[in-house]
């Protein structure tokens, strides 16, 4: 499988600025119990999965392709009953309700892939430690317990495979501070998002 393009980044802009849409635009409705709205978590999620790309090696292709996968489950089911599913939460419960799982499983993997991701890329950001470290101990707190003796040296020889920090945080921009900046602010975001679905998730009303 052949690497994918890393995205143009004008100059003075960094890589986050180049995404069709960030979590930090994501509208989380606080009257109706947090709902987040469905079609922008997916653009985000999509859009998150290009940062696997600028991470460079082919041994991410695997994590880049499940998480896509189960955002097309997600969606698949958005756009079946577009109605009933205009935040995520409600598509669940309405989903449940057909007796299918589907994308509510597919919700369940894709929370923890950007789970994994944020806290790899949150411990890395407020240290001094490589990528590889960083997502090797992020893998062992989130992933690593829910796959297979199959899947799990497919993982490892991904995170074996993470760029030295330098060259990846150059990647994002030239404007070092501005990149540590919004990344912050992105993973701020993303993480209150992954913490909303993985309380609604472990809910009776998500089970199946």
């Amino acid at each position: 499988m052949a690497a994918a393009a890393v995205v143009q980044i004008p100059a003075g802009a960094t890589f986050l600025e180049t995404f069709k849409k960030s979590f930090v635009d994501v509208p989380i409705d606080a009257e109706k119990g947090n709902a987040i709205s469905t079609a922008e978590f997916l653009e985000a999620a999509e859009s998150l999965t290009t940062m696997f790309d600028v991470l460079g090696s082919i041994a991410f292709s695997p994590v880049k392709k499940d998480m896509l996968g189960n955002v097309e489950k997600i969606r698949k089911r958005m756009l079946a009953a577009p109605l009933e599913s205009q935040n995520i939460q409600d598509l669940v419960r309405n989903e449940l309700k057909t007796k299918s799982h589907t994308a509510t499983e597919g919700l369940l993997w894709l929370v923890r892939g950007l789970e994994f991701t944020c806290i790899a890329l949150s411990m890395n950001i407020g240290s001094t430690e490589e990528l590889a470290d960083s997502f090797g101990r992020s893998y062992s707190a989130t992933l690593m317990r829910h796959h297979s003796f199959l899947v799990k040296p497919i993982f490892s020889a991904a995170m074996r495979a993470c760029p030295y920090r330098k060259d990846f945080y150059a990647k994002l921009g030239d404007d070092e501070q501005k990149v540590q900046e919004e990344l912050r602010k992105y993973l701020a975001a993303l993480d209150k998002i992954v913490n909303i679905l993985k309380g609604f998730l472990e809910s009776k009303e998500a089970k199946w």
